[in-house]
């Protein structure tokens, strides 16, 4: 029997679009004289569908999408993933599910068993679990067919009190599919073939595990789909951050070889465990870790702006890191000439930074403009001076520069339908280290899910073969620039103390006790934490965040804004 997998990016509810996709994909894989083709979770109507789930008129556009599909699902057997209504009257009214076509029939209907409910994922919210399982039979084999989660649950911290491998196992079947929606960190592929490795040791058959790929607002889907033979030995890992296809033949993923690997090799990794044994910021700022968050971010720019219908961008160019490198990966995304920056110079400006932010458009070859807000601010303290009085100035006659800027680019993206680039890293978003409604708007946060290391690392990663980036912007001490010769470090922690004690704190979920027993000041993890906590109102009112790590602010952490833990 051959195999093929399709590693496709869908469009969440554009479902002429994902059944063209879909189809392409059948007819590819008849050309290849494919006896089955696999896709990937929700495929149908993409995945995180959400709420859309609670329209019943959503849910008749899969099935008539399914509809569409299995006539051309004729000679070959296409699986694909789709919601499915539960006929039942206990229990919700959806499963997430997985149909089997052939000869222009559904031939099988497989549920999720195992509905996660943690970080992005909500699916339990929707779906019902499966409470029964099965194999399917086709052209004489027995397929062991799966959905995603359903594989996770293996080791020592078992999520679940079923294991549907376990289930299946019963029916002895012949290969393990997985059919799969499993969203980009810079640890997963560490962690994803881990999993599937483990599950070929353990139950000695092959597997197959096909994920889709794309970005879905702040969801970055890096494909990788795998194939892993009976030995425990990986065939095929298939390309990141694009589509791709391929074709196996079961009956060679079955030999046995003598060098099978014992079945003691059943461990696999979570996100937290990798990078555990080495520095943090080595960890962070890994060339291999960074190589692919340049490629994430830059698939989650790009889709954003395509599947939103939009194609031009605007930020504020400062001269700065940050501003600097979310430039570079826009005008990768989306064409130099499709962004715009806005240079915005104040009093407190230093004559670099202008120079700076020109330099590096110029080397991009994006259109820039320079609008000086010296006049602008001005005017705003005139008009404000009867209300602050003779008060000393302070953090609100900042927070005027940075909100003045912030209304000239919103200004401008509202005039001629840019999308505004935020450009905040994750260390300042941490820390509440920036002004809501001025360098704090935006539609989408390129650097959000970044620490200040990691930018850095980035924009060494960009110069790592022409200087894109002006090599003063990488070398000179950030700074806001909002009073004289203000610095980041007068109101944080040095970025490579914060960071650590960021990452043990968002990412690794320690407490203040547990990562002061690793050899940070107390007083400094105390005053950091509570930062933190103290600035969860800012994030809660932020723009969507690409994610690239296991723990991203946004709809993957939730924290109460009115909490009193740690404050």
């Amino acid at each position: 029997m051959k195999i093929a997998l399709a590693q496709q990016n869908y469009h969440i509810g554009n479902f002429e679009d994902n059944i063209r996709k879909i189809i392409e994909g059948i007819e590819w894989a008849k050309k290849q004289k494919a006896d089955l083709v696999v896709f990937s979770e929700l495929c149908i109507c993409g995945y995180p569908p959400r709420d859309f789930l609670e329209f019943n008129d959503f849910i008749n556009k899969c099935y008539q999408s399914l509809d569409r599909i299995r006539q051309h699902a004729d000679t070959i057997g296409v699986l694909v993933g789709s919601p499915a209504r539960n006929p039942q009257k206990e229990g919700k009214d959806l499963f997430n599910a997985v149909f089997l076509l052939h000869e222009q029939q559904i031939k099988a209907e497989i549920h999720k068993t195992l509905l996660p409910n943690y970080d992005v994922f909500d699916e339990y919210r929707y779906f019902e679990p499966a409470d029964e399982w099965n194999v399917i039979t086709f052209q004489g084999k027995k397929l062991a067919v799966t959905i995603c989660e359903d594989i996770w649950n293996m080791g020592d911290n078992l999520l679940y009190r079923i294991t549907p491998m376990e289930k299946l196992m019963a029916f002895k079947p012949d290969v393990m599919i997985n059919l799969s929606a499993s969203p980009y960190n810079y640890a997963q592929d560490i962690v994803r073939n881990s999993i599937v490795r483990a599950h070929t040791v353990k139950y000695n058959l092959p597997m197959l595990y096909c994920n889709t790929v794309g970005s879905q607002t702040e969801i970055v889907f890096d494909g990788g789909s795998l194939i892993y033979d009976i030995n425990g030995n990986r065939v095929k890992e298939m390309k990141y951050f694009e589509e791709d296809y391929e074709v196996f033949d079961l009956e060679s993923l079955c030999k046995k070889t003598p060098s099978a690997i014992a079945e003691t090799a059943t461990y696999f990794y979570s996100a937290r465990d990798v990078g555990q044994d080495v520095n943090t910021l080595d960890y962070l700022a890994d060339n291999k870790n960074i190589e692919e968050i340049y490629h994430a971010v830059i698939l989650g720019i790009k889709d954003y702006f395509r599947k939103m219908g939009f194609s031009k961008a605007i930020l504020g160019s400062s001269g700065g890191i940050d501003s600097a490198v979310t430039l570079v990966l826009a005008c990768e995304a989306l064409g130099k000439e499709n962004v715009t920056a806005i240079l915005m110079p104040s009093q407190y400006s230093s004559s670099h930074s202008v120079s700076d932010a020109e330099q590096l458009s110029k080397c991009l070859g994006n259109p820039y403009d320079i609008i000086p807000i010296k006049n602008i601010y001005e005017s705003f303290l005139t008009e404000l001076k009867p209300v602050f009085k003779d008060l000393p100035f302070g953090v609100a006659e900042e927070n005027v520069q940075s909100r003045t800027r912030g209304n000239l680019l919103m200004a401008i993206a509202n005039k001629f339908g840019y999308i505004l680039l935020n450009t905040s890293n994750k260390s300042e978003l941490a820390t509440g280290y920036g002004t809501l409604y001025g360098d704090m708007a935006g539609g989408l946060s390129v650097l959000g899910d970044l620490y200040k290391t990691q930018v850095y690392a980035l924009a060494r990663f960009i110069n790592r073969q022409k200087e894109l980036i002006p090599s003063h912007i990488i070398t000179k001490a950030p700074s806001a620039e909002l009073r004289p010769n203000q610095k980041d470090s007068d109101s944080l922690p040095e970025y490579d103390i914060l960071d650590r004690i960021l990452y043990q704190y968002i990412e690794l979920r320690q407490g203040p006790a547990e990562i002061v027993a690793k050899g940070y000041d107390a007083t400094l993890v105390a005053r950091t934490l509570k930062l933190v906590n103290t600035n969860e109102y800012k994030r809660n009112q932020f723009c969507p965040i690409i994610r690239v790590s296991c723990k991203a602010f946004g709809i993957g952490r939730r924290l109460p804004i009115v909490g009193k833990y740690l404050s």
